[in-house]
């Protein structure tokens, strides 16, 4: 990314093993993420061209000679950024604080050095077909980060949940709130193809109204109690103040949408006892177990993809994400 609205596909040299706990792997896909078209749009404008993307999913090459747990010609997926799995932090389930935790330079690209790829690398039982690749694929980050949006909201069976942000965070928060055993998933959406991927998600409910009147309908539709659980998936002031508006007294509200704007409305969270958790997806802790979910055909998140396109039309994937003609856009190397 060059500047907003400036992507380019240009030749890097092949990244090398580094480290002795580095892996090189060749990717199999990658992605454009609701997070990149913050720089896209210029709200957090990139001094410099910066190599994009970090969710994958693919073969490894070779690994460093202190690599034991990650062999050549796994097929493997990772978290959107990489974490030894061993600190204190990564053990009591917050990869995000890992005391050695690294960004990658650029998933969006044909082959990518993965630090610490004992700890960050989570390889398939085989070589999976082709079909389960782009829900594979999802488990990098906006599978791994719906689930989060869930955990953190206190999901329950037999309660109800909202999710407020229809992009594909959101949808994916749909099917964990489902998944973890909400009786009732509201899903806040406008736009009819992402309704229809909301509903196979599990959603039960459907709200297109925003602002009051989307506070209103859910009242409406929870005889005046709110929910059980809000999951807030977008990231500006005005989701955040929805999603603690629809909170019933109580409740929480797991936030995972990158904030931009956003101020807590303390007093009114007070006057109700409603709280505020969540952050950065802590992807390592989720991925085995959505993994198995994956590969036994569970879920198939793979559905947020609704454009296929080859790696060099990168910059036509951001356009469609930007101008909402696509949920999420695949890049295929």
């Amino acid at each position: 990314m060059c500047g907003p609205g400036d992507v380019r596909v240009e030749d890097r040299p092949d990244p090398t093993i580094q480290q002795p706990t580095d892996a090189i792997v060749r990717l199999t896909a990658t992605c454009v993420c609701g997070s990149d078209l913050w720089g896209y749009r210029g709200i957090n404008d990139p001094t410099d061209p910066q190599p994009m993307g970090h969710e994958y999913c693919g073969v490894v090459e070779a690994v460093g000679e202190d690599v034991r747990d990650i062999s050549v010609g796994d097929f493997v997926v990772g978290g959107f950024y990489a974490s030894c799995n061993a600190c204190a932090h990564c053990r009591a389930g917050f990869p995000n604080g890992c005391v050695q935790h690294q960004w990658y330079d650029g998933c969006q690209a044909e082959l990518l050095r993965v630090p610490l790829a004992d700890g960050t690398l989570v390889a398939t039982p085989g070589q999976p077909d082709e079909a389960l690749v782009p829900s594979l694929l999802t488990l990098s980050d906006v599978m791994a980060t719906g689930w989060h949006a869930a955990v953190m909201a206190g999901v329950r069976p037999g309660g109800t949940a909202v999710v407020v942000g229809d992009g594909a965070v959101g949808l994916c928060g749909v099917l964990a709130a489902s998944q973890l055993g909400a009786d009732r998933v509201i899903a806040m959406s406008r736009h009819a193809s992402r309704q229809e991927v909301a509903r196979r998600f599990g959603a039960t409910d459907i709200v297109e109204e925003r602002g009051d009147e989307g506070v209103a309908r859910i009242r409406e539709l929870t005889a005046g109690v709110g929910a059980d659980a809000v999951l807030e998936c977008v990231g500006t002031g005005d989701a955040m103040n929805q999603a603690i508006a629809c909170a019933r007294p109580g409740a929480m509200v797991g936030f995972v949408g990158v904030p931009h704007g956003v101020e807590l409305p303390i007093g009114r969270m007070f006057s109700r006892n409603v709280g505020v958790r969540g952050g950065m997806a802590t992807v390592r802790t989720y991925l085995p177990d959505l993994m198995e979910r994956v590969w036994s055909g569970r879920i198939n998140p793979g559905l947020v993809f609704d454009l296929t396109l080859g790696l060099e039309d990168a910059a036509e994937g951001y356009r469609a994400m930007d101008e909402r003609r696509a949920i999420k856009a695949l890049l295929r190397p």
